[in-house]
């Protein structure tokens, strides 16, 4: 386990401003908006402020400003955030993030969940594939592996809480699962989609009218992830040569849960969106990134047997601007003991309303005995 500061030279930078100084832009259906996908003058606008107001050496220290580590688990180098809480009874919280984010995510929950008597020792590691830790591009249930030794035989940890969203859920979910013995309890944002395989029969009406808003929100905004889940690589040329490309495929996926208007508060503000952008432009990981997809998909499609339903206490918190599923879903996953609504935030809630979802975070851990 070696420290880990985040330096990025200036040489890299500047090729950064040339790209974007040089793009070719497309041009855009008049009077087309949002409706064809990110819009051009928006992102026009955007590349303007990020080549000439935003400083991301002010966010290159704020990235340094908590505990980083390297260390290889099973041969994959892993990069991960270790911060201790300040009370003498902080319990251990894994925070895994999603797509397309990164451990970014969690930055300003931090201090709110270290301080105070109801702390804990946080662990914020970034996925295989994503940010600082190497781009090999696993499936969720071995990522779910790897934590479990980053956490018990790294560590230290005999048991610790989970929590996570996205793709940060399909690992939390695997954790619980093959885990419940070190995996003291989780907590979800998401609890995955129907997929038209489940019996309707077995399914209640709010299920029903749940897996019916999946499908026309399939047909109308899933496309990055069918793309992903068949062909990254195709994809992964233009995303990683084109900055503007990136941030267009990126903020294309915020626009899914948030009208535009709310597309820079969805990310936490704009400069929390560029240095999200950034992160994955400076490491070059949105090929690898794009490519768990693909490792998910070969896993599920694959033939290797479903995760069952764990037993390990689970808090479930459903954000206004995410999907509605019903609590009889996540009761189908995990085993619910908490089920919350709240009136405010979407798919990025750490970074959108950070001290809420702090404020859940406590009350569901704390709560247990």
């Amino acid at each position: 386990m070696k420290p880990f500061t985040v330096n990025i030279s200036q040489t890299v930078l500047d090729d950064l401003k040339n790209r974007i100084q040089n793009t070719r832009w497309p041009g855009e259906a008049e009077g087309s908006g949002w409706h064809f996908g990110t819009s051009e003058k928006y992102l026009k606008e955007l590349a303007d402020y990020w080549m000439d107001r935003y400083d991301w050496k002010k966010y290159e220290q704020q990235l340094n400003q908590y505990p980083q580590y390297m260390v290889e688990i099973d041969g994959i180098q892993i990069h991960f955030q270790h911060i201790k809480g300040k009370s003498s009874n902080s319990k251990p919280l894994l925070l895994t993030h999603g797509w397309p984010d990164s451990y970014y995510r969690f930055h300003k929950i931090i201090p709110l969940l270290t301080e105070g008597e109801q702390s804990f020792d946080l662990i914020i590691p970034s996925i295989p594939g994503f940010g600082f830790s190497d781009k090999t591009a696993v499936s969720s249930e071995d990522v779910a592996g790897l934590w479990r030794k980053l956490m018990t035989e790294i560590l230290g940890y005999k048991t610790f809480f989970a929590a996570g969203g996205d793709v940060g859920m399909g690992v939390t979910k695997a954790l619980a699962s093959k885990d419940p013995d070190v995996v003291a309890a989780v907590h979800f944002t998401d609890l995955g989609y129907p997929m038209g395989q489940e019996d309707p029969n077995s399914m209640t009406e709010e299920e029903q009218q749940f897996a019916q808003f999946v499908q026309q929100w399939w047909y109308s905004e899933g496309a990055y992830a069918m793309v992903h889940s068949t062909k990254p690589q195709s994809l992964a040329y233009a995303l990683n040569d084109s900055p503007i490309g990136l941030a267009s495929w990126i903020i294309s996926f915020g626009n899914a849960g948030a009208p535009p208007e709310l597309i820079e508060t969805a990310f936490g503000g704009k400069d929390e969106l560029l240095t999200n952008i950034m992160i994955y432009w400076i490491t070059q990981t949105i090929g690898s990134s794009m490519r768990m997809y693909k490792a998910d998909a070969i896993a599920q499609w694959g033939g290797s047997q479903p995760l069952q339903k764990s037993n390990v206490p689970a808090g479930v918190v459903v954000l206004p601007r995410e999907a509605q599923f019903p609590r009889e879903w996540a009761e189908r996953f995990v085993n619910v003991v908490r089920f919350n609504k709240l009136d405010k935030g979407g798919h990025f809630a750490a970074l959108e309303i950070p001290q809420a979802f702090a404020d859940e975070l406590k009350s569901f851990f704390y709560s247990l005995k």
